[in-house]
């Protein structure tokens, strides 16, 4: 039985998945392609996280789409219109009819002889096996574990009687009206929910080990707004988009090289925001430079509307045990609680645990170099989308398929089949995937690719570097590889649909 063969496989229908759909169609229109979901239906991130006030922490005219401007007035946008954001541009551009559900991506293994990978994916109403071949592998999956989030060893979880919930999994029965809430975690998941339950709940606690930083911003950008009612739209989206993300670099670099002034500086907005009486010492000034982790987003200071009217305050403690009404600190305060939610973050997972293959012999992830954030050393024919951690994920994800579509023109020009990132620079020195010193990256690291100590192979979360090398710089840069290989006879595609 003959296997189907697209040109380039996606795996993820995502904002990376559709994104790179969309360039596809723009840049290569001659190229076949397929996206896989594990899921039921498009939006990754989007569709999956329906806890209370699910929102970006990023603004939408950066985490959009440069093809699609955002039109909505809310510049930090909910789950759901973001998700409506992404359902319109695989509609109207005819990427949904592309999307094959409930297909989980097991392995992939790839043949130099026939310049294809070989993918398995795992249905998942039978657990059957579907295999499909393709030239280009495009890993659009994300980096985290769809299926669980990351939860501690909590010691006493098991006695304590109230409802116990994960944020990645949000009950749709969850009743928390007059409830007593406690929220553990203190990231962007946390500061979300803090205001969004309070809003009817008898009284949250925000339960931290450490403190984050959290600055406000207008949930609407006033100027885009002006603009979008004067101008022509895509104009006035492409000068909010350059603001926002000239802006954001500027906040990041100061925060790099004067980190103490920037952290005084948000301290000092955070003493005005919740007034006096309020220990921002303790609660709000973190032991880490800005930027050392993200810093969280609080759109028009919902948070700390709620924690001065007191209907939600902030403990920072370490925990000693759960009881069966409560959570007992070692301070020796007691937390009562009739809903503990656990925002401990995310659990990491490279190319959502996909299994990989070269001509036979399995890739260990861990000791390949990542190529220009988007590919790997001696893997050939793969790329994967990944976002920044200090600007919004989906800048890069444009400049990565950009840079697909570009490698894949260039190869077609010349008759190549392969194209393989080459490590041949003793130079290079191997430093961490990620530098980020937040727990859920840290304990993961070991299972990702290295980045080098240079070009091509560091990575710089850099927007305007990476548009000067992506979507300007050479193709054949002496690092990539190119390869003619032909196939024999017995394994050409027509061989195999014979047999």
């Amino acid at each position: 039985m003959a296997i189907e063969h697209v040109d380039v496989l996606i795996v993820g229908a995502g904002l990376s998945g559709i994104g790179a759909a969309y360039h596809l169609q723009a840049h290569c229109p001659g190229k076949t392609y397929a996206i896989l979901e594990a899921r039921p239906r498009l939006g990754g991130t989007w569709d999956l996280f329906r806890y209370p006030g699910i929102r970006s922490d990023s603004d939408m005219y950066t985490l959009g789409y440069s093809f699609k401007p955002w039109v909505d007035r809310k510049a930090i946008a909910d789950g759901p219109s973001i998700l409506r954001y992404m359902t319109s541009v695989a509609n109207d551009n005819k990427i949904a009819q592309r999307i094959r559900y409930g297909l989980k991506v097991r392995s992939a293994a790839w043949s130099s002889a026939e310049a294809a990978w070989t993918v398995e994916a795992e249905k998942a109403e039978t657990g059957e096996t579907v295999r499909l071949r393709c030239n280009f592998l495009y890993g659009c999956s994300g980096y985290y574990n769809y299926d669980e989030g990351y939860t501690p060893d909590f010691p006493g979880r098991e006695r304590f009687q109230g409802r116990f919930v994960h944020p990645q999994h949000w009950p749709e029965d969850l009743d928390y009206a007059g409830k007593k809430v406690v929220i553990i975690g203190s990231g962007a998941t946390a500061v979300t929910l803090v205001p969004e339950m309070a809003k009817t709940a008898g009284h949250v606690t925000m339960l931290q080990r450490s403190p984050t930083y959290v600055i406000s911003r207008p949930g609407e950008d006033k100027l885009a707004n002006w603009m979008n009612k004067w101008l022509p739209l895509k104009l006035a989206y492409g000068i909010t988009r350059w603001k926002n993300v000239i802006l954001g670099m500027i906040f990041f670099q100061l925060s790099r090289r004067r980190p103490e002034k920037v952290k005084s500086k948000i301290i000092e907005l955070l003493k005005k925001q919740l007034g006096p009486g309020f220990d921002v010492a303790k609660h709000f000034t973190p032991s880490y430079n800005p930027w050392d982790q993200r810093v969280c987003l609080v759109p028009d200071g919902d948070m700390f509307k709620m924690l001065r009217a007191g209907k939600a305050s902030v403990a920072t403690d370490h925990i000693e045990t759960f009881t069966e009404t409560s959570i007992k600190l070692k301070s020796g305060e007691e937390l009562e609680a009739d809903i503990i939610v656990s925002a401990t973050g995310l659990k990491l997972l490279f190319l959502g645990g996909m299994t990989l293959s070269v001509d036979g012999k399995p890739v260990n992830q861990a000791e390949t170099y990542n190529y220009r954030g988007m590919m790997y050393s001696d893997v050939p024919n793969l790329v994967t989308a990944f976002g920044y951690t200090n600007a919004s994920w989906t800048l890069k994800a444009d400049l990565t398929a950009e840079r697909v579509c570009r490698t894949l023109n260039y190869m077609d020009r010349h008759g190549y089949k392969q194209c393989t990132p080459r490590m041949n620079d003793p130079e290079v020195k191997p430093e961490p995937f990620i530098d980020f010193s937040s727990g859920y990256v840290q304990r993961a690291l070991a299972d990702f690719p290295k980045q080098g100590s240079k070009r091509p192979w560091k990575l710089y979360q850099n927007y305007f570097l990476d548009i000067l090398g992506l979507r300007f710089g050479r193709i054949d840069d002496g690092v990539m590889e190119f390869a003619k290989p032909r196939a024999s006879a017995a394994t050409t595609p027509e061989a195999r649909q014979a047999a």
